[in-house]
């Protein structure tokens, strides 16, 4: 059986960085499962996805625009100190959250720290990069 939209998956999959460092990998753990189309899965790397099938093996190189996007500079913010807690050590790449307007957690890491200014970027971490997407598929379902 062939994936598509809708299809259940069961596989084992690794990011890396153009340079080889593991990003996140299951390869060494419990494999994935997901049904293509539910958003569990960046659609830049589901597409890749399509057409494969159980005992498949491969790795993709996947760029920005169909990875987590190109930093957009709207994304870095200039905060106030006082937006965060006064007993809070604030450290430059410290990984801070927020609620954006829908309630939704939104993170953001400190670039750098002023006297009462934070500028915080709350691009994905992985925006701008090219990936490599290395999958095994164990096993295509109907979901």
């Amino acid at each position: 059986m062939k994936i598509s939209q809708g299809k259940q998956v069961t596989l084992h999959f690794a990011l890396k960085l153009e340079n080889g460092q593991v990003v996140d990998s299951t390869f060494d753990k419990t494999p994935a499962t997901l049904v293509v189309g539910d958003g569990n899965l960046p659609e830049g790397f589901e597409g890749l996805l399509i057409d494969l099938e159980k005992g498949h093996k491969e790795i993709f190189t996947v760029p920005p625009e169909n990875a987590f996007a190109q930093p957009n500079p709207n994304n870095v913010q200039s905060l106030k100190r006082t937006d965060f807690p006064s007993d809070m050590d604030l450290e430059i790449g410290l990984m801070v959250s927020f609620a954006d307007a829908n309630k939704a957690e939104l993170p953001g890491v400190i670039k750098s720290i002023e006297e009462d200014v934070v500028i915080v970027d709350f691009n994905h971490p992985l925006a701008g990069q090219t990936l490599q997407f290395e999958v095994e598929i164990l096993d295509v379902a109907v979901a």
